[in-house]
């Protein structure tokens, strides 16, 4: 049976966006469970009162475990396309895939995935690009992200295609989660395979 989880932002004893977190978890655990019972994440979550957490939940059709840990956001630069056949539909505890890819991948600080020439993701965020008056999105995300549902419900991030042969006239580029929320990537380099 495979196990997911969410990843909620917890400032100052407060989950952050939770409705986007409930809205994917009830999705997950009916798509792949047929679970209709309902279970009230934010009732679910203690967590410290000082400080930036994340707050980790792992489920499978119920709760597993509820944990939380210090957050330090790591520093993205460097980036690199790879074309793979990943399906990362819903947000599996295995992430073994992106693991092994980021080992072999590792003076890198992130890996681009692309499908049949169209980017999705990166390892562990959504991404965006700015065309000179917008944010575009992918279209087919690996994974369709808290961040990037709140952002496009507010009309500030606009689905589109983006093919990996043309990234080089977008010259701004950003990464979501929910951890970092929008997060514009600064002096970044991308290098295609």
């Amino acid at each position: 049976m495979p196990t997911l989880f969410e990843t909620i932002k917890i400032v100052d004893g407060e989950a952050q966006n939770i409705e986007y977190h409930q809205d994917r978890f009830n999705r997950s655990r009916f798509d792949l469970f047929g679970s209709t019972a309902k279970i009230d994440l934010a009732s679910l979550i203690d967590a410290p009162n000082n400080e930036l957490f994340r707050c980790k939940i792992v489920y499978a059709e119920n709760i597993i475990s509820v944990d939380y840990f210090p957050y330090i956001q790591k520093k993205f630069k460097k980036f690199i396309i790879l074309n793979t056949d990943i399906d990362y539909k819903y947000k599996y505890s295995d992430r073994g895939n992106f693991d092994k890819l980021s080992k072999e991948y590792n003076e890198f600080d992130d890996i681009i995935i692309a499908k049949n020439g169209l980017l999705c993701d990166t390892t562990i965020a959504n991404i965006a690009f700015y065309d000179g008056s917008k944010w575009l999105t992918p279209k087919t995300p690996l994974l369709y992200g808290t961040t990037r549902a709140r952002l496009l419900d507010n009309r500030l991030l606009i689905e589109k295609d983006i093919k990996s042969n043309e990234i080089s006239k977008y010259k701004r580029f950003a990464i979501m989660n929910a951890m970092i929320g929008f997060y514009e990537v600064k002096d970044f380099t991308i290098k295609g395979i």
